[in-house]
């Protein structure tokens, strides 16, 4: 429903529906809707996190090693980056408080299938099911907020918007010290147990203070609309998985995967354009050249970003000779300068300004680590970090906005799963760069060769941030128009 056929404020639906008064965020973005949306979407980040710290010790109690336990965090991020868009289609088509019910009672089954697992590959299902479970929050938080203004007939404060970023980025940065508490205090079963009780209360606030999925109208046939594409996810999936394998070592690449990979991607865009209802809706997405942009820079971003976050921390520790805890205090100061500019950023009143300075910091980073050796003093490297730090909360909560006022209405679940389909797969890539330029051991050529290829990057990003006019405009209101740019 837009704004043009709403009733007047008079006959609205009471403001207090979710139990509260009209906060500084404006009447329907309060603390109870946003509580359940928040804890949601702060468990793919702890999860993706959090199982650092406990790696070396699920090798040692199932004589796994570090190929086998690699693939502990390969199933979270392809069933993610497959899950964001699914479930992203679901909220937009079943609603999206159903969507992230579902979702978190999946967390919570998964939860205990790896607290019990008795083998190994059960942890690694484990992992696949919290990474299709944790992905409904995201794009079901964005549906529920769009829908939201279009009840009260406002747009969603960008400081909303920026918190779902800050849940984000602010679980990230805890995930690692959280999961050496757990270690420490109940075993490597404890990375997998605590899913259960925030699931539970995922859910308990889910239903009693979101506000009810609208009954979804019925088509011509009488059926209401259903999800109806499961050949396009199969195919979508598919050709993901075989990209994050062929990635996994380019050193010795799989050269029969590109082939599969080609075919698997040919087949799906020529399924999807003749779909009635696609999962991926490309002729949609060729028509908003604006979000599809988007999505592009998003994936540059989080390319060069994860280089630097994980090619620059086992620098530290091979080349550096730092300890894991002191790496962890050298790359704190990145983290929390994320999540803090996750929520300034969402202040500015435009988009293009936070996106290119984001541009910026990432090139300037990039050629810090460019002269940057085993010799360089220890005050030099945090200070190296917080510019990563600051451009990827600019990175996070900009583009979040961005989709938020660039997809159609009611296809922004869809559309803020599919931004973070190009993050774990900007992910993906990074992995693979780092292997390659590293080898057995991270060396100051290797990082050299890294922050190279940042500074490259991130010039492109600024290019293509710079000269993208859709940014230069304040957005259209999505609420109002029902449309995006």
């Amino acid at each position: 429903m837009t704004a043009a056929t709403q009733p007047p404020d008079a006959a609205r639906p009471p403001l207090t529906r979710t139990g509260e008064r009209p906060g500084p965020a404006g009447p329907g973005f309060g603390g109870r809707l946003m509580a359940p949306l928040l804890l949601g979407s702060a468990l793919n980040p702890l999860n993706s996190t959090a199982i650092a710290t406990g790696l070396v010790t699920i090798g040692h109690a199932f004589g796994t090693g570090a190929a086998g336990t690699a693939w502990l965090v390969s199933a979270l991020y392809v069933a993610s980056a497959v899950g964001q868009p699914v479930t992203g289609r679901l909220a937009d088509t079943l609603g999206p408080r159903r969507v992230l019910l579902a979702g978190l009672t999946l967390v919570c089954a998964a939860g205990l299938l790896g607290t019990l697992a008795p083998a190994f590959g059960w942890l690694v299902a484990a992992r696949a099911l919290l990474g299709l479970g944790t992905s409904a929050a995201y794009p079901s938080a964005m549906a529920m907020l769009r829908a939201e203004a279009a009840r009260v007939g406002r747009e969603a404060p960008r400081p909303v918007l920026g918190r779902l970023s800050f849940a984000s980025l602010g679980s990230a940065a805890a995930g690692p010290a959280l999961g050496g508490l757990l270690i420490a205090t109940a075993g490597w079963r404890g990375l997998f147990a605590f899913n259960v009780p925030l699931a539970l209360a995922g859910i308990v606030l889910a239903l009693r203070w979101l506000p009810a999925d609208p009954v979804r109208p019925k088509a011509a046939d009488g059926r209401r609309e259903r999800f109806a594409d499961p050949l396009g996810l199969a195919l979508f999936a598919a050709a993901l998985t075989a990209t994050a394998l062929f990635l996994t070592d380019l050193a010795h690449p799989l050269w029969p995967l590109p082939p599969l990979i080609a075919l698997l991607t040919a087949v799906l865009v020529r399924w999807e354009a003749r779909h009635p209802r696609p999962f991926l809706d490309l002729r949609s997405l060729r028509g908003n050249g604006a979000l599809a942009r988007t999505y592009l820079r998003h994936g540059l971003a989080y390319l060069t970003i994860y280089c630097v976050l994980y090619g620059f921390t086992q620098w530290l520790e091979d080349a550096h000779g730092y300890s894991v805890l002191q790496v962890g205090l050298i790359m704190l100061p990145m983290s929390g300068a994320a999540a803090v500019l996750s929520l300034l950023g969402a202040r500015t009143k435009g988009l293009r300004a936070p996106l290119v300075t984001a541009a910026a910091l990432l090139t300037a980073g990039a050629t810090a680590l460019l002269f940057t050796t085993g010799t360089t003093p220890l005050l030099a490297l945090p200070a190296v970090a917080v510019l990563f730090g600051i451009s990827q909360g600019l990175t996070s909560t900009g583009n979040q906005g961005a989709v938020y006022a660039q997809a159609p209405a009611d296809g922004v679940g869809a559309a803020a799963g599919l931004q973070r389909t190009s993050q774990y797969l900007g992910a993906m890539i990074a992995a693979g760069l780092i292997g390659l330029s590293y080898g057995p051991a991270a060396t100051d050529r290797g990082l050299r060769e890294l922050a190279t290829v940042g500074m490259a990057l991130g010039l492109v990003l600024l290019v293509l941030t710079a000269a993208d006019r859709a940014l230069r405009a304040r957005p259209r209101s999505s609420a109002r128009s029902g449309t995006g740019p």
